[in-house]
């Protein structure tokens, strides 16, 4: 597994660095509150979270492929692990408290790493648009619920949407009138800023404007908070202590924290590349994940995830790479140095609307309207995904969304697109009958297209239509499957019945115009005998012409059908049809027919019919085909000559005359395979010089005398 070590820093263009560097310092500012807050809802104390926002902010910053997303201490890991403290009897805070965290930390960077090793990343991939959109935006309202309260002078929210609107009633009973008035007033300035001058940095402006407030006016006696005052100096590296929580338990909560971290953030960075129109490498994110939280546990932090208000923060002030995280970290590190005393300046509001500011640009609200007007279905995914996630939280959202999207892909393909197909009058490619009046379906013949992958929930719509199609003059039903790339058993077995119920009937059976993987697909299902009785053909055409239908085919109604003299010179296929059918058996299924052919030829005539056995068990074989068909007969040419007993240069001079009249009809409707005729006959011979030289030298010789 190769890994990327900044990648998103290379090439660098200097012109980013300004908005990089104010972007990075923002976000610093904006990660003490948060980070502190979240720290102690993790059972730790506030300096802890600030630990958490310098080595691992940078470790990630440097490993991830995102040029915009960035790491830190966040809502649902910190939740997680401060409902676990209580489940371990531990109390928050505690000497305890500050030795298991670490613990769990350790365990989540090691689960993290187990799924970097297991490509987990993948699993993205089958998380559709809506459900993001839902996810992120449910993640915002959540996040912006639990700050709500800090700008009526309370304190953060926790829980789902419940546990949020009830503390939220209770902090309005007892409402701070001047925190709501700063609060208020800041989120108006952003707003407005952000719509009238979106580049200008107002979020520094405000914190320094709220420092320079606390220092010369007595907020405190007005009732407004700042931050609590934190103690100087970087973390301490030290293992964890392995002996203060049973291992089972921790093993259980770190995975539990893990897959949250893993599906939280692989979704909102992936929401973020969409939106933002670049890629990233899911894998290497979350060893970027794993290593992050590798350094929080050793500085003694908890959990951390990647954070949407932080990255949205970036977003709105223009970051342009991980350059931003890596200046977080530093201004973070500096902070701690040295700058401690200004913490406890900031008032609480102030950084509270900076965050509901970036958090409501965040979310898609717009993306549901859209979803709104052209699919109802995928708006009711949307929807289930946000109210999961407001209700049931994380990963329970995510799981209603992806159920939803499961269920939505399996009603629609239950539901796929198909039509009859017929020909206009004059014309040679077939058209959907519903197009016109002037499309008219070939006389005795069903030719239905059907354009979804096969599979238990729609193989009896296929199965209806063709038995609901059926006339008293019907001779073949033809599936156009060009829109099929897959088949499950449960079709398969569906397939049999029905070439087996039209059989009955005297009706032949064609599967055409599919991918030759579906082929192979048939054969592990146990019905490659459809394809070895050349029920699977490579085109409409060819399976017309096997039932001995030519061009201009004739129309039901009697209608006039005398085709353009020009078409009847293309080529059917231009491919190799046994190939096609066959792939990799090609050979062995050559070899397989030709014995099989020689023997029932035997059993029936009493001796072998040399003409039937140049011509193959496929009627209407392609040129280059009924090439390799001669070569591998010549292989068996003492065989039949002792079987027939008929002169051995005689039968070598009839292959070759047949193969003069293949080389000859090639070259006159398809000239363009002339070359390749030759070319790929060289390569036959010496394959044949090889296996048979004493045939090769016979077939030589009669070659010449054909010539």
């Amino acid at each position: 597994m190769s890994v990327t070590f900044a990648g998103t820093m290379r090439g660098y263009e200097k012109k980013n660095i300004i908005k990089d560097v104010i972007a990075g310092i923002i976000i610093m500012a904006v990660s003490i509150p948060i980070s502190m807050g979240y720290a102690q809802i993790a059972g730790l104390p506030a300096i802890c979270g600030l630990y958490g926002s310098v080595f691992p902010i940078i470790a990630f910053a440097l490993l991830s492929t995102s040029p915009q997303f960035v790491f830190g201490v966040d809502a649902a890991p910190a939740a997680l692990v401060g409902s676990a403290l209580i489940s371990f009897g531990i109390e928050s805070g505690s000497k305890e408290a500050l030795t298991a965290v670490p613990l769990i930390t350790f365990f989540v960077a090691l689960w993290l790493f187990v799924f970097y090793l297991m490509k987990a990343g993948k699993l993205v991939n089958y998380i559709s648009a809506p459900v993001m959109g839902g996810f992120i935006t449910g993640i915002c309202t959540t996040i912006i619920l639990m700050q709500v309260p800090k700008l009526l002078g309370g304190t953060s929210g926790t829980g789902e949407l419940p546990e949020l609107l009830s503390h939220l009633a209770e902090t309005i009973g007892s409402i701070n009138i001047p925190s709501l008035i700063l609060g208020v007033s800041a989120l108006i300035i952003l707003t407005v800023s952000k719509k009238i001058m979106p580049k200008f940095p107002m979020a520094v402006l405000l914190m320094a404007a709220g420092a320079v407030m606390t220092y010369f006016l007595p907020v405190g006696s007005w009732g407004i908070k700042t931050l609590d005052k934190v103690e100087k100096g970087l973390p301490k590296w030290a293992l964890p202590d392995f002996s203060v929580v049973p291992l089972k338990d921790v093993i259980t909560v770190s995975l539990s924290v893990a897959v949250v971290i893993l599906a939280e953030t692989l979704l909102a960075e992936n929401n973020f590349a969409q939106k933002n129109g670049y890629k990233i490498d899911d894998n290497q994110e979350i060893l970027a994940f794993s290593v992050g939280n590798l350094l929080a546990s050793l500085t003694g932090c908890c959990p951390i995830n990647g954070s949407v208000s932080r990255t949205a923060m970036g977003e709105q002030y223009q970051g342009k790479t991980q350059l931003m995280g890596i200046v977080a970290g530093i201004s973070m590190m500096a902070l701690l140095l040295c700058g401690t005393g200004f913490i406890g300046y900031l008032p609480v509001p102030v950084l509270t609307a900076i965050v509901i500011s970036a958090l409501a640009g965040a979310t898609e609200f717009e993306l549901a309207v859209r979803l709104w007007k052209v699919s109802r279905t995928e708006c009711l995914i949307f929807a289930g995904a946000f109210m999961g996630v407001l209700f049931l939280g994380t990963i329970n959202g995510v799981l209603i969304g992806i159920i939803l999207s499961f269920s939505e892909m399996i009603i629609r393909t239950s539901k796929p697109a198909r039509c009859f197909l017929g020909i206009q009058p004059g014309h040679r490619h077939f058209r959907d009958i519903e197009e016109g009046r002037q499309i008219h379906e070939v006389k005795g013949v069903v030719i239905y297209r059907f354009s979804s992958n096969l599979f238990f929930a729609n193989v009896s719509v296929l199965q209806k239509d063709i038995e609901n199609s059926l006339k008293a003059d019907t001779k073949a039903v033809i599936i156009d499957a060009s829109g099929v790339g897959s088949i499950d058993i449960t079709a398969a077995d569906r397939l049999v019945i029905l070439q087996k119920s039209l059989e009955e009937k005297g009706i032949r059976f064609y599967i055409t115009e599919h991918i030759a993987d579906l082929n192979e697909q048939m054969r592990k299902l146990g019905i490659g005998y459809l394809v070895e009785a050349g029920c699977a053909r490579r085109t409409i055409h060819i399976a017309l012409k096997d039932m001995g239908i030519n061009r201009p085919y004739p129309l039901e109604g009697g209608v006039d059908n005398e085709e353009i003299s020009g078409s009847r010179k293309r080529a059917d296929n231009r491919v190799q049809e046994f190939v096609w059918a066959f792939g990799k058996h090609t050979e062995e299924e050559i070899e397989k027919q030709i014995v099989n052919q020689i023997k029932q030829l035997k059993k029936d005539v009493g001796e072998i019919d040399v003409e039937k056995l140049m011509h193959g068990a496929w009627t209407h074989m392609e040129e280059l085909d009924q090439d390799e068909w001669l070569e591998h007969l010549e292989e068996h040419l003492k065989e039949i000559v002792n079987i027939s007993g008929k002169d051995e240069k005689t039968l070598a001079i009839k292959l070759e005359e047949h193969r003069k009249e293949v080389y000859e009809h090639i070259s006159e409707h398809h000239p363009e395979l002339a070359k390749r005729f030759k070319e790929r006959r060289h390569i036959l011979d010496e394959h044949l010089k090889e296996r048979r030289p004493e045939v090769y030298e016979l077939v030589v010789r009669m070659r010449d005398k054909v010539q």
